[in-house]
């Protein structure tokens, strides 16, 4: 019996071999996974933080009265803070300066007015301790982990790394990915064409999705339909990658010699069939070093669906990421035909004002048709259900 779609990615899971940490330098280290947790090397911010440019002054001078200050100075950001020197003195200071010490409160600009080294607030000027100041210490303190590893680096986390101190960080060594496809009927774009041939495209889509999800060690090859080179080109992939993403040659027709070939190899097949539409003919195996060998069927969009739903999650997990929450969405309108068994509709967001956006299905007259997935954000998985999907039917969403 075929697996179902969550069976068929626990499965896959399972078989994943976590890759190696290395050492990548901080300007290299965007889109990587964190292998290590990130602490901070001092209080965060270091000390307490003006947060607006204004005069710094001690708010007990407010509350004695004081309204007439007489400016001290000037301490701009990186400066070295210089004390207050009397309760009825200011500072001008500047965001991401020191707080003086001495003082308690910044006066935005706009509260006073300043003729002649005094400054004078205005009669609706706030006073009261800590205002527009960041205390020390309030973001993070030595101890607590900023980042844990799992995490995957955009530039927010990047920055958080600087702020560590770090040059350096531990990042999963991305995966080795080769995308193949096979068939004799596949020219390149470019090249001249017959009647009967069609544009090898599904590794073109393959390989920019997977650029596009950050995996950029990413080279392709393209087969003919004969076993004893199926062979040759086969093994020699699995010797330099980690992870082989077939296009094509995994249902039972007469000239799909992949599993086959992948079987002498010593590529062990963990299971072949998904009990879904599109995409039924998946094929997944382990290589005898712990490569992951995905047999995803030739048709485009069942490739790019199998390609998220189960390729991508397992390329982070050997990544060493912390799995991600399924988005769920309701669809915009009803579908009144049920499906008997687990099906990906294609569908694009759609957005409704003071409503959280729905999905508008986008279906494709067959899982050969490309075209209909233009435009589109990503697929929903409708589960089996014959009576239909009513209008505002909630789903599980994956985005490209």
């Amino acid at each position: 019996m075929a697996l179902t779609p969550q069976q068929a990615l626990e499965t896959i899971l399972s078989q994943v071999t976590v890759l190696p940490p290395e050492p990548t330098p901080l300007r290299e280290s965007i889109g990587r996974i964190l292998r290590q947790d990130v602490m901070p090397e001092r209080d965060n911010p270091p000390f307490d933080r003006v947060c607006m440019d204004g005069a710094a002054i001690a708010s007990a001078s407010f509350a004695a009265g004081t309204r007439r200050y007489e400016l001290q100075g000037t301490q701009a950001a990186g400066s070295v803070p210089q004390p207050l020197t009397g309760s009825e003195r200011a500072i001008e200071v500047m965001t991401g300066a020191v707080l003086p010490p001495g003082t308690d409160c910044v006066i935005p600009l706009e509260e006073y007015s300043l003729a002649g080294g005094t400054l004078a607030l205005n009669a609706d000027a706030s006073v009261e301790p800590w205002r527009n100041v960041q205390r020390r210490g309030s973001d993070s303190q030595p101890g607590v982990a900023m980042l844990t590893a799992g995490t995957r680096l955009g530039s927010a986390e990047v920055a958080i790394v600087a702020s560590a101190g770090l040059a350096t960080v531990s990042t999963s060594r991305p995966p080795r990915i080769c995308v193949v496809s096979t068939g004799d009927e596949l020219i390149e774009p470019g090249q001249a064409i017959a009647d009967h041939q069609v544009r090898r495209s599904n590794a073109y889509a393959v390989s920019a999705a997977l650029r596009a999800h950050g995996f950029g060690a990413v080279e392709d090859d393209h087969l003919r339909d004969e076993e004893m080179l199926m062979r040759a080109r086969l093994g020699a992939h699995l010797s330099s990658h980690d992870v082989i993403v077939l296009s094509g040659g995994v249902s039972k027709g007469k000239f799909d010699f992949v599993p086959a070939a992948l079987t002498f190899l010593g590529v062990e097949e963990v299971f072949h069939q998904v009990a879904q539409r599109p995409g039924r003919p998946m094929w997944f195996g382990r290589g005898p070093q712990g490569q992951l060998v995905f047999g995803l069927p030739g048709n485009p969009v069942s490739t790019l669906i199998c390609l998220v739903r189960y390729v991508l999650p397992a390329l982070y997990a050997a990544m060493g990421a912390r799995p991600a929450a399924v988005e769920r969405i309701a669809m915009a309108r009803e579908m009144r035909k049920g499906r008997p068994m687990v099906y990906f509709m294609p569908v694009a967001l759609e957005s409704r004002e003071g409503a959280p956006s729905v999905a508008s299905p986008r279906p494709p007259s067959g899982s050969g048709d490309f075209l209909a997935l233009a435009g589109t954000d990503g697929f929903v998985e409708l589960p089996a259900r014959p009576d239909g999907y009513p209008d505002g039917f909630v789903a599980d969403f994956y985005r490209w």
